[in-house]
């Protein structure tokens, strides 16, 4: 189904949700920062910038809780965290490179384990997508099999219009019933275009062929020279948003305490430490190949889809300037 709503209406229909007490979650600004994070209002509302970090927040959370314990003698007290309790939520002005990470998240986490947590916010989130008019040189999502309005993931998906306002398009059930709760916000189309979306400047890769040469070159010399400059800061994997390691941690004490489930890194340099002292990831091109390989191979092998919505965050964010881009042309290249 295609709408139509004009900008004013757009922001009536945002400001609606929230006096409704609707969980509301977009772009907004933090201090010099952009992120998705709840609004107050439709003012706070940016769409002409893409967040510093990712949606998959929403859905995955930094550290999160599953549960709590409490010792008193001999007893040992469980309190669960229901999923249950997750609000249902509108996110809103997510950018394709976000919505199409969404997908690619559900096949980790309800693969051999349903992961309630993820499922559950899953199930309680509309996901409105916008198309990118604007990129940067970071921006590559046409070159992993994306565009600026692809609608992967995406319940709406919002497109700009020449002189203001937006073409509505519906993805799913989840979208065609926003539509009809808010059919008097939304108008039959009339024929104005769609403004012209953003053309990345990074040709498309071959991403067979990539992967042909990663199933051979496990072992390469060229992995020091592509990951010499890497230090293992990990920001690349918390700013992507397809990037899902983490660690499950007991903290508190013997008599009380919670556990929870934080983020985690391959690129970290005791991501793989054993128990024993050993660590067969010891050195860094071995942990930045390990990140490649994922991306590009071992995700594939398993899904049959590349780990990677060319975003461009892990590019900006990089401390060295790595250029995941740059090293898949290499490999292309080889």
């Amino acid at each position: 189904m295609q709408k139509q709503i004009t900008e004013a209406n757009f922001r009536l229909l945002l400001d609606s949700l929230l006096f409704k007490g609707q969980r509301v979650v977009g772009p907004r600004r933090s201090g010099s920062t952009v992120l998705y994070e709840p609004l107050a209002s439709a003012s706070d509302l940016v769409i002409d910038e893409l967040p510093r970090r990712s949606v998959k927040e929403a859905f995955f959370p930094v550290c999160e809780d599953l549960l709590e314990y409490r010792k008193e003698g001999q007893q040992v007290q469980l309190t669960d965290v229901t999923p249950e309790r997750f609000p249902e939520t509108v996110l809103i002005g997510v950018r394709p490179c976000d919505a199409a990470a969404v997908p690619v998240l559900d096949a980790v986490f309800s693969w051999d384990y349903k992961d309630q947590f993820f499922l559950e916010r899953r199930a309680r989130t509309t996901i409105i997508g916008l198309a990118c008019t604007t990129a940067d040189d970071a921006c590559f999502c046409t070159a992993v099999g994306l565009s600026p309005h692809d609608p992967k993931g995406a319940d709406l998906m919002l497109t700009p219009l020449v002189g203001g306002g937006f073409l509505v398009e519906s993805q799913s059930d989840k979208g065609e019933a926003f539509l009809e709760t808010w059919k008097d916000r939304f108008a039959e189309r009339d024929g104005t275009q769609p403004q012209e979306l953003a053309t990345p400047a990074t040709q498309p890769f071959d991403l067979k062929k990539i992967k042909a040469w990663l199933d051979k070159h496990f072992e390469d010399a060229a992995w020091d020279s592509i990951a010499t400059r890497c230090v293992g800061c990990g920001a690349c994997a918390f700013v992507c948003p397809a990037c899902h390691c983490f660690d499950i941690v007991d903290e508190g004490s013997e008599k009380a305490g919670k556990r929870r489930k934080f983020w985690d890194a391959c690129g970290f340099s005791k991501f793989t430490n054993h128990a024993s002292g050993h660590n067969p990831r010891d050195l860094q091109p071995k942990r930045y190949r390990n990140r490649i390989m994922h991306k590009f191979k071992y995700y594939d092998d398993k899904f049959g889809q590349t780990l990677c919505t060319g975003c461009g965050r892990c590019i900006r964010i990089c401390p060295v300037g790595i250029d995941i881009a740059g090293v898949l042309e290499e490999i292309e290249g080889k």
